[in-house]
């Protein structure tokens, strides 16, 4: 049932998108997409369209939902994750087509507040993330076991000495923009999402930015899955490694990786 969900969503969308009736519009790729590709994934698939006249159906979710997701049937043609362990995870369940995986795109991870907030963050070891929660307040991020943008998190934390001062006041969220949604609305002081989000809500702003060597490399992996079927998926994923997607990517301050 909530396979069927997923797939007359998509179909509807295409159909607003392009006005064609449904008799003569055929579904296109159905995407499985980590949420902080949402805002060049949306552009991507506009130029897509307007190039090619197809549409792409794209979900959005964390990528431990959307692997978990494929895994129980879903009916998912191309998966693109925000790391490589949900990938692999994937990949030993032999759930993608091995050959067609590449390593798209890398993003930053930073420390955010409330654009009303004028809070600047030296990110180093031992600085004080306690201090600058302030008192009852609460670190937004992904969730920490699942959610990369979480793992990423809590990774740069212990790195830098911080985490056994702040992992009281986590509020974990289900997925990287929903912790953006917290501090974008003033529930949570402070957050640690990609660049990509911070960049897409004009309601928080950049306090710092975490080294890259405080945390695993942050790699989106795209593939087929298995059950992908037709040449539609395969020219999209190809067309998302192309010049015209590069541009879009880095628009939205992703990293593209050739």
């Amino acid at each position: 049932m909530i396979g069927r969900r997923w797939i007359l969503g998509g179909v509807l969308a295409a159909l607003v998108a392009s006005g064609t009736p449904a008799a003569a519009q055929q579904p296109g790729p159905l995407v499985f997409a980590a949420a902080s590709l949402k805002n060049a994934l949306d552009e991507i698939n506009a130029a897509w369209r307007a190039e090619t006249g197809k549409t792409a159906r794209i979900s959005f979710a964390a990528s431990s939902t959307l692997a978990r997701q494929v895994e129980q049937g879903a009916p998912a043609d191309i998966l693109i994750s925000a790391d490589l362990d949900w990938m692999d995870w994937l990949q030993q369940r032999d759930l993608i087509q091995p050959a067609t995986r590449v390593n798209l795109l890398g993003n930053r991870l930073v420390l955010i507040v409330p654009a009303s907030a004028t809070a600047t963050v030296d990110i180093r070891p031992g600085f004080d993330l306690a201090g600058l929660l302030g008192p009852g307040g609460r670190l937004a991020m992904g969730e920490t076991r699942s959610v990369p943008a979480g793992k990423y998190g809590r990774a740069a934390l212990e790195h830098l000495g911080v985490w056994p001062s702040v992992q009281a006041r986590i509020a974990q969220a289900e997925s990287v923009r929903a912790a953006l949604v917290l501090v974008a609305r003033g529930e949570a002081p402070v957050g640690i999402v990609y660049r990509t989000d911070a960049v897409a809500e004009p309601g928080v702003r950049v306090a710092g930015t975490f080294p890259e060597e405080t945390h695993p490399p942050i790699i989106y992996p795209v593939a087929l899955t298995r059950t992908a079927a037709g040449s539609d998926a395969a020219a999209l994923v190809a067309y998302l490694r192309g010049a015209a997607a590069s541009r879009l990517f880095e628009k939205q301050g992703l990293t593209v990786l050739r």
